[in-house]
């Protein structure tokens, strides 16, 4: 085999279903979790640290027929602000969107103040996002702030 030929390890395509692609590396087990992937029964394909001309390294996630909703993408771009979503169907992309972290979030993160009115006394969760690049989030009610390493997802 020739010096200069490229050597590529080729993933199935998926045939109907999402590909979260440049999630940052070292998140790709933590959107898995977050996702509540870890239990479903259709094939998923994972990669990290795989390269990347955009960001040096990379992980992607290969879900078969799933699509996610509004609040599981926010979820996702909490983690990994970096991803792109992409939809297949009949193995063609029918849309593809860069994550956006949206101004304000609720009912998907805990507050990190254990003495919070939502921790208490069980009201839903509501954050303004203070930081979109560190990813910080304001607490609705106690305004303690709580950074990307502290999240617990509910």
């Amino acid at each position: 085999m020739e010096k200069d030929k490229r050597k590529e390890l080729i993933v199935s395509a998926i045939e109907n279903g999402t590909v979260i692609d440049h999630i940052p590396v070292g998140n790709v087990l933590r959107v898995l979790r977050i996702l509540g992937l870890e239990s479903t029964l259709d094939p998923i394909y994972l990669g990290a640290n795989l390269e990347s001309k955009k960001y040096g390294q990379k992980g992607i996630i290969k879900v078969a027929n799933k699509y996610f909703k509004p609040e599981e993408i926010n979820k996702i771009t909490l983690v990994a602000s970096t991803a792109t979503i992409i939809e297949i169907k009949d193995y063609n992309v029918i849309s593809k969107q860069n994550a956006v972290v949206p101004d304000r979030i609720s009912k998907f993160v805990k507050c990190f103040n254990p003495n919070c009115v939502t921790n208490v006394e069980g009201l839903e969760s509501k954050f303004d996002i203070i930081d979109k690049e560190d990813i910080k989030l304001l607490c609705h009610y106690c305004e303690k702030t709580t950074k990307e390493a502290d999240f617990v997802f509910i």
